[in-house]
């Protein structure tokens, strides 16, 4: 007689783990406040169970909470934790070494890394001055998102699990097969290209920042427009993208894991 299967379920208070990170996944557009009706709505919760997470993540100074109009926004924890989490990383190096490759380049620079389906910028021009942001683009129409594609860490989803490709401009990759087909020639040539295929006049060329694994941990990227990045000028600004990646691994990288 078989032996009964156990199935073991999530660990208790998981789903509520799961329902709070979800609440503060709802302030990354950095919008306006954002009411307990506005978070129950964007998380498919009720209202009452929107209110009580907010509320124990205020107790716990992950949101604030407007004592006027009783919205929400981020707080202080979380910004404590983002701190803490970029200077460990390092993230505070990066940024002389992308202005270095911004100056010799004339092009804008940037650093990012996976979050889901997007690349997040986290370090260079395109982080906002005034809330430190950078901006979140989807990976299939970005030379960033190309790159952190081809060489996905463990854990990643595959390219065909990004669901409908959106269209952003006629240049778009919006066919899962023919993003397959791209993220072949980006393995085969080293690099990735975004030719007006997020917004029409930028021309963008990222190159990945590999551990020892050949695991992208983060994609670089210039961007300028197609009069500047040419075909004929590419492998000069290839070359200065690749030296910074170079240093940035050094910097970023712990010596055991980075490529040999």
């Amino acid at each position: 007689m078989a032996e009964a299967v156990t199935v073991q379920g999530p660990p208790a208070g998981a789903q509520a783990v799961q329902r709070a990170l979800g609440l503060l996944q709802c302030f990354h557009d950095n919008g306006p406040d954002l009411s307990a009706s506005d978070l129950a709505r964007r998380t498919g919760l009720s209202v009452s169970t929107a209110h009580r997470l907010a509320r124990t993540l205020v107790s716990a100074g992950f949101l604030d909470q407007d004592e006027q109009t009783t919205r929400y926004r981020l707080g202080p924890a979380v910004a404590e934790l983002g701190q803490l989490t970029f200077h460990q990383r390092g993230l505070h190096l990066a940024g002389p070494e992308l202005d270095l490759l911004s100056r010799r380049t004339g092009a804008t620079a940037d650093l990012a890394i996976r979050s889901g389906p997007h690349a997040v910028i986290l370090v260079g021009a395109s982080v906002r001055p005034d809330t430190g942001l950078g901006l979140r683009r989807p990976l299939h129409s970005t030379a960033l998102g190309k790159v952190l594609l081809a060489w996905p860490r463990p854990g990643d989803a595959d390219a065909r699990a990004l669901g409908p490709l959106e269209p952003f401009t006629d240049r778009t990759i919006t066919e899962p097969e023919l993003l397959l087909q791209e993220l072949e020639l980006v393995r085969e040539t080293g690099y990735a290209l975004n030719d007006g295929e997020s917004a029409a006049g930028v021309r963008t060329v990222a190159v990945p920042v590999l551990d020892r694994g050949g695991q992208a941990r983060f994609a670089l990227a210039v961007r300028s427009g197609p009069e500047r990045l040419t075909d004929e000028r590419l492998p000069w600004f290839l070359g200065h993208a690749r030296t910074c990646a170079t240093a940035l691994s050094v910097l970023l990288l712990p010596p055991e894991q980075r490529a040999g």
